[in-house]
């Protein structure tokens, strides 16, 4: 199936990361081809993809916020979960893995594609139904970081097991009156972090193969955040304790890490 990509930055990542089939570049007529949008006609013409000059009704019809500029791909190729797990093999790192447990909103599941792979995750893994998967607003919304992404989709509870025995922990993102606060759990560890649901959390089957739940301390008058907020926050955090502990409770896969 074919789907059209809006948007400057999205685009220019699709086309970077060549991991899709890519059809065609329309371009809105009037558009200035300056600055992001040259180097997105270079890179198409380089790779000889048909560039269309087009009006711009049509332009703007085929997504949000296109900014002059539509690309036509095929589907998003989805991976494994061994691929994710290879990826951290590849770079000499202990896996650092994001689950996201039902997240509907395709705003809030950009949001953490591209935190995800700002911070250097080694793959997202999403379920098998109920979610939104990488659709062109997804995307969109994450400016073109899925691109970069090994995405999986799997039965959660079996995949999480398979982690565990891959010698991953699961830390589960949760307020819960039992759930210890960061500098208690081992974040630099080999790690797969779930996040659940914008309304309900994480399923009790999922939330049942967690090692630790995870709580964000909060000291405003709100208390919650919303999954996006949360998971970026839990992410980086993840991010500093590699960062200030290099080397620290990195043992090879298929052996659980001390703490």
């Amino acid at each position: 199936m074919r789907e059209w990509i809006t948007g400057r930055n999205p685009v220019y990542e699709v086309l970077r990361a060549r991991r899709r089939p890519i059809y065609r570049l329309r371009l809105a007529q009037g558009a200035e081809v300056k600055g992001r949008l040259a180097k997105i006609v270079r890179l198409a013409s380089s790779g000889g993809i048909p560039v269309e000059t087009t009006p711009r009704p049509q332009v703007d019809s085929l997504g949000e916020n296109p900014q002059g500029v539509a690309l036509q791909v095929g589907e998003y190729p989805y991976s494994d979960l061994p691929t994710l797990l290879e990826e951290a093999r590849r770079r000499g790192e202990p896996p650092l893995l994001l689950v996201l447990d039902l997240i509907q909103n395709p705003q809030n599941l950009g949001i953490l594609l591209r935190t995800a792979e700002a911070v250097g995750a080694h793959g997202v893994i999403l379920p098998l139904a109920r979610s939104v998967g990488v659709t062109p607003a997804v995307v969109h919304a994450s400016a073109g970081a899925s691109e970069h992404l090994h995405i999986a989709r799997a039965n959660l509870a079996q995949a999480l097991e398979r982690l565990k025995s891959a010698g991953v922990w699961v830390v589960g993102l949760d307020m819960a009156p039992d759930a210890q606060p960061p500098q208690a759990l081992p974040l630099d560890a080999p790690l797969a972090l779930v996040v659940g649901s914008e309304g309900e959390g994480m399923r009790p089957l999922v939330r049942r193969q967690c090692d630790f739940l995870l709580r964000l301390p909060m000291r405003g008058q709100v208390d919650s955040l919303n999954a996006a907020a949360a998971g970026s926050i839990a992410l980086y955090l993840c991010l500093l304790a590699r960062q200030a502990r290099p080397g620290t409770s990195s043992a090879p896969l298929g052996e659980a890490p001390n703490g």
